[in-house]
C-alpha cells in the first residue's frame, strides 16, 4: 500500500467501489464511481501498490508529458473521499481501480482494512453486466447482498449466484466474511450494444446508490447523454429489420415480465424521486452541487508515480 495522505476524520463513512474490466460492461459502473468523483471533487488519499495485484503486460503503464517533465501513471486502485451536506452530512469514500491481476484476497484483505481504520458503515458495490435487455427499456438493476438481515432490512435479494466470478463477487463475499455489510447493484447493458459509454446505465446505478444512501446526486449531463445514447441505438436498431425485430422480441419479454412492478412501490418510489429532486432545484432550475472533498493538502508527486 501506499499512503498518499493521513487518513481523515470522516463522518457517517459509507464505501462505494467499482471496478475497470470484467464486471463493468458499457463502463457504467466505473463512470458512475467517476461522475461522483468528479462533481463533488474527490481528493485521493491513497492508492494501493501497483506492483502488489497488476501484471502490468496486461494493463500497461502509461507515459506523459508534465510541462516537459515525463512521468508515468501506472494501473492502479485510487481511494478519495468527499463530503455531502444534503439532506444530511456524510462522507462518501470512493474506490476505483482496475480489476487487479493477482492476489485478490490479498486485494479485498487491504480495502477492508481501510474501511475498519475509516469506520466505514456500508460498502456499496458497483458493477454491470451484458444481458438479454432492451435499450428502450428502463436499465433493470438489482440489488444483491450476502448478509440475510441486510437483504430483509433493505428489501434486497441474497445472493444465491453459482458460477465464475469477478473481483465484485470476491469483495462481496470478503465483506460478508469480515462481518462488514454490503450491498452490491447490477446493472444490465444490453448485449447487443454493449461498447462503452453506456450513460443510461450509469445513470440507472446511481439512481439506486441515491436511494439506498438518501442522498441528492445531480446528474449533470448524463440525462441528456442518456437520452441522446438511446435515440442514437435507435437509429441504428432502425437501419436493421433483424436487429429492430429482436429489440422488439426482448421489449415484450420485458413488458410482460415486469408489469406488477408498474403499479404500488414502483411508481411510489419514482415519484419520491421527482419529489427530492425538484425540492433540491436551484433559482436557474439547476440543482446545487452539495457536497465537496475534505480538506487536505494535495500529495507531492514524482516520476514514477501518480496521485490523480
Amino acid at each position: 500500500m501506499i499512503e498518499l495522505e493521513d487518513l481523515p476524520e470522516l463522518i457517517d463513512p459509507v464505501m462505494i467501489c467499482a471496478f475497470e474490466g470484467w464486471n463493468d460492461a458499457g463502463d457504467a459502473a466505473s463512470s458512475a464511481l467517476g461522475h461522483l468523483d468528479e462533481l463533488w471533487g474527490g481528493k485521493v488519499f491513497a492508492a494501493l501498490d501497483a506492483e502488489d495485484y497488476y501484471d502490468f503486460q496486461v494493463n500497461r503503464p502509461t507515459i506523459w508529458l508534465d510541462g516537459g517533465v515525463r512521468r508515468i501513471t501506472w494501473p492502479t486502485t485510487r481511494l478519495s473521499v468527499v463530503r455531502v451536506t444534503e439532506p444530511t452530512t456524510r462522507d462518501l469514500v470512493l474506490v476505483r481501480g482496475i480489476e487487479p491481476s493477482m492476489r485478490w484476497r490479498s486485494y479485498c484483505n487491504e480495502l477492508l482494512g481501510f474501511a475498519h481504520e475509516l469506520g466505514v458503515e456500508l460498502v456499496v458495490i458497483l458493477g454491470a453486466l451484458l444481458g438479454d435487455t432492451p435499450h428502450s427499456r428502463p436499465v433493470p438493476v438489482s440489488g444483491v447482498t450476502s448478509d440475510a438481515a441486510l437483504a430483509r432490512t433493505l428489501d434486497l435479494e441474497e445472493s444465491k449466484y453459482e458460477g465464475p466470478t469477478g473481483i465484485v463477487g470476491v469483495l462481496q463475499e470478503a465483506c460478508a466474511h469480515a462481518g462488514v455489510p454490503a450491498v452490491t447493484f447490477w446493472a444490465a447493458v444490453p448485449h447487443y450494444v454493449a461498447q462503452p459509454p453506456n450513460p443510461k446505465a450509469t445513470l440507472a446505478l446511481l439512481n439506486k446508490v441515491e436511494d439506498l444512501l438518501d442522498l441528492r446526486i445531480p446528474p449533470g449531463e448524463l440525462a441528456e447523454d442518456a437520452r441522446a445514447w438511446q435515440l442514437g441505438v435507435d437509429q441504428l436498431a432502425a437501419e436493421d429489420s433483424e436487429v429492430a425485430e429482436y429489440v422488439q422480441q426482448l421489449e415484450e419479454a420485458q413488458d410482460t415480465a415486469e408489469l406488477p412492478e408498474a403499479s404500488g412501490d414502483a411508481i411510489a418510489r419514482e415519484f419520491e424521486r421527482y419529489l427530492r429532486r425538484r425540492d433540491n432545484l436551484g433559482p436557474t432550475g439547476e440543482k446545487p452541487i452539495t457536497g465537496h472533498a475534505t480538506d487536505r493538502p494535495k500529495p507531492d508527486e514524482d516520476e514514477d508515480d501518480d496521485s490523480d
